[in-house]
């Protein structure tokens, strides 16, 4: 029998967002990793922030954990400035690191008691349990934790991020490097995080997972936010349809169409079905031969290949 996740996730009423960045920039050197963010995050919400590697999204996140300083702006979870409030902001929050950070000399259950304990969590068994059954590591339990394999490394860095029963919860690319199955079952424990108050932000390469789990979006790009919108609302504004065609070249008109291409294959995004007749009626008449072609609607994927390569309308 399913049991119910007792995380006792209370919200302030009057609280108008979870996370709030006004204004945050970050230089490192000569490089300007964030210019100015300006984003709030809702209580409860299943918040995706998505970009290229190098578009600020884990700068922005350490700030949040109080890993990095900014140079400008203000960061606050649950009202409470991450550097004025430091201790109560960083107990409000749970982070997911993108790396695999452990103690080699732990076992998984003990990793959880000591994580707990930093936060000064009493009596935590209980809770490990049910953390420990949610994430299929009970028989693990008693691991150590350098007898794991990468994917239940990432399992155990899930637990020590919840183990203080924190509001909000934030996955830096949580499953990169995991199979499929063991990212269903995570997926399946943090949405039921979610449903019980949890705020919930996510980043991720795996826009199909952001898509299928975030209510609303932003996109950064070089440092910016260029895109916040709910998904419904980014999927309609780009709607269309996006072609899959192998061939050797295109003609000269339609790279400027092109969102990805590899060898051989081009995925152009296109407006209108009208707009693929003319399409092939300009490779009939380069005599450029198609290998294979093939068409969908346009999905978050495309959405963001058509902001990061500006072709947004």
């Amino acid at each position: 029998m399913s049991r119910r996740l007792s995380t006792d996730v209370r919200h302030d009423d009057v609280l108008s967002a979870a996370v709030a960045f006004h204004d945050v920039a970050r230089r490192f050197g000569s490089v300007q990793a964030l210019d100015g963010i300006d984003l709030e995050v809702k209580p409860g919400e299943f918040f995706g922030l998505l970009g290229p590697n190098g578009a600020g999204k884990t700068t922005l996140i350490s700030i949040l954990a109080g890993l990095v300083r900014a140079d400008r702006g203000s960061v606050r979870v649950m009202g409470h400035d991450v550097v004025d409030d430091y201790r109560e902001a960083r107990r409000l929050i749970g982070v997911v690191p993108q790396e695999l950070v452990f103690d080699p000399f732990f076992t998984v259950r003990e990793t959880l008691r000591f994580q707990a304990g930093y936060f000064g969590v009493r009596r935590p068994e209980a809770w490990i349990d049910e953390i420990l059954a949610h994430l299929d590591l009970t028989s693990k339990a008693d691991a150590n934790m350098r007898s794991l394999s990468g994917g239940m490394k990432r399992r155990v860095l899930v637990g020590q991020a919840l183990v203080h029963k924190p509001p909000v919860i934030v996955l830096d690319e949580p499953t990169a490097g995991v199979d499929v199955e063991l990212r269903q079952s995570l997926w399946a424990f943090i949405r039921r995080l979610n449903r019980e108050g949890h705020t919930v932000i996510l980043t991720t390469h795996y826009l199909e997972e952001a898509e299928a789990l975030c209510e609303r979006i932003a996109m950064l790009k070089a440092g910016r936010v260029v895109a916040l919108d709910t998904k419904h609302n980014l999927l309609s504004r780009f709607s269309g349809i996006t072609v899959r065609l192998s061939a050797q070249r295109l003609p000269q008109p339609w790279y400027g169409r092109v969102l990805r291409q590899e060898e051989g294959l081009f995925v152009l995004g296109l407006e209108r079905h009208a707009e693929l007749e003319t399409l092939l009626a300009d490779l009939r008449a380069e005599a450029i031969a198609i290998e294979d072609l093939a068409l969908a609607e346009t999905d978050l994927e495309q959405v963001f290949l058509r902001i990061m390569h500006g072709t947004a309308a």
